[in-house]
């Protein structure tokens, strides 16, 4: 059981600590969202008293589990982290539940992916914070109860959709990631730039945001990948060109739009193979031997938000501004 729950200040972990933002004033973007979380702080510790319950929605990469630690940090709470998916058993969660401290912060990363029979033991734990147990079946089958210590729950999911009406319903606060602008992915690479020990010129900034699809997880991946260029070009003693930049992604397959490999591949398929579409999700996955999940939440989102990709009752149909991009890619091969 210990496997499961990962205390966020032990380990590889802690190193990882030293890249997210320490306070809220560091934290980039996302105002709206952050601004709340620092109300609901600063009311709870002057109620001492534990963080009302929190679901946090967006797609994936935006801060949601940098938050969290932040939240637990100015709460001076212990995190646990957790993965839906890694609750198998309803024993699994009862023995979490029962293992919190008073006021500690429980993060479920992909909530939405826990099963309905798993979710059910948090009803009565989050708003009476107590275990509903049934021991036994049929006429002799009894329920036992067992209280739980007062505690802070922070769901993450990147469909807010597949959640249960019941279990959001008992979030008392639900706010949602918006992807970033390029001016703070900017301020984001600058600061992490400093950590890696690598000087960017601002170009090069500029080019690394522009590619980065609004998501700083995938600005700070760009990021380390253009440091091992810089190594090995010996430019990590200088300040990064753009004409580096440039070449590196070149390398690593994202254009000039961030689409990557298999965002160009998901395109070309649709405009081959279905003629632009509409296609079915279950299809378009089958013939791409990619899984559904992946797909809905990795790529779709920033293909349909930027455009590319048109969502329709019968399917999915590409956009004039697709076909015109795989034919410019196309032209500059």
């Amino acid at each position: 059981m210990n496997d499961l729950v990962k205390d966020t200040h032990e380990g590889e972990e802690e190193k990882k600590l030293n890249f997210r933002p320490q306070s809220f004033d560091d934290y980039v973007g996302q105002k709206s969202v952050v601004d709340n979380i620092e109300v609901m702080v600063m009311s709870a510790l002057r109620r001492k008293a534990p963080l009302d319950h929190i679901l946090f929605c967006g797609p994936p990469g935006l801060g949601k589990t940098s938050l969290a630690m932040l939240v637990s940090s100015q709460m001076n709470a212990k995190l646990h982290v957790i993965s839906g998916p890694a609750l198998e058993r309803k024993a699994d969660l009862a023995a979490v539940l029962t293992n919190l401290a008073p006021n500690d912060v429980l993060f479920i990363d992909e909530i939405h992916r826990m099963h309905i029979s798993i979710e059910e033991i948090l009803y009565s734990a989050l708003e009476d914070f107590r275990l509903d147990i049934i021991l036994g079946q049929g006429a002799s089958a009894r329920t036992m109860q067992i209280g739980l210590n007062p505690f802070t729950l922070i769901g993450a999911t990147t469909r807010a959709g597949l959640l249960s009406n019941p279990l959001r319903d008992r979030f008392h606060c639900l706010l949602n990631f918006d992807y970033y602008n390029e001016e703070e992915l900017q301020q984001i690479i600058l600061k992490n730039s400093y950590k890696l020990e690598i000087q960017l010129n601002q170009l090069a900034v500029s080019e690394i945001a522009r590619r980065s699809r609004g998501t700083p997880r995938i600005a700070l991946r760009l990021l380390r990948r253009i440091r091992d260029f810089a190594v090995v070009a010996d430019e990590i003693h200088d300040k990064v060109s753009q004409h580096l930049v440039q070449k590196a992604l070149k390398m690593l397959r994202i254009d000039d739009h961030g689409l990557d490999s298999m965002d160009l591949k998901i395109l070309q398929t649709i405009k081959d193979v279905y003629q632009c579409g509409p296609v079915g999700i279950e299809a378009l996955a089958a013939t791409l031997a990619e899984d559904k999940g992946t797909l809905e939440d990795v790529h779709e989102p920033y293909l349909l938000k930027e455009g590319y990709l048109l969502r329709t009752p019968r399917g999915r149909v590409l956009s004039e501004k697709a076909i015109t991009h795989l034919k410019d890619a196309a032209t500059s091969l």
